[in-house]
């Protein structure tokens, strides 16, 4: 896919969960292997999607969306490895659930 095509598919679907969902989880991703997220995918498959991805892409398809401007609050967050949960459900919840699913590191 080339560049321009990847990025408007990207914004796309950016805003597609914009519009969807109310409420976003921001989460750092530090030292956190692929199993154990999709162990989280997994686990809030139905309630929520998690997307992650380049962070000048998100950050770029928050500020092109037009309509919700509570959104534009959460790019200063975009900085390191992080993930964006989209969920209609308790945000509560979903930290537990990702909280439950922690690996701890020693």
């Amino acid at each position: 896919m080339t560049g321009k095509v990847w990025k408007a598919s990207f914004d796309a679907k950016m805003w597609k969960l914009l519009k969807e969902y109310s409420q976003v989880v921001v989460v750092t991703s530090d030292n956190v292997g692929s199993n154990q997220i999709n162990r989280i995918r997994r686990s809030l498959k139905g309630e929520s999607i998690v997307v992650m991805g380049k962070n000048s892409m998100m950050k770029r398809s928050f500020t092109f969306q037009a309509g919700n401007n509570a959104f534009l609050n959460l790019i200063p967050l975009f900085r390191g490895n992080i993930a964006l949960i989209f969920t209609k459900g308790d945000m509560k919840e979903v930290s537990d659930e990702v909280a439950k699913l922690k690996v701890l590191i020693i």
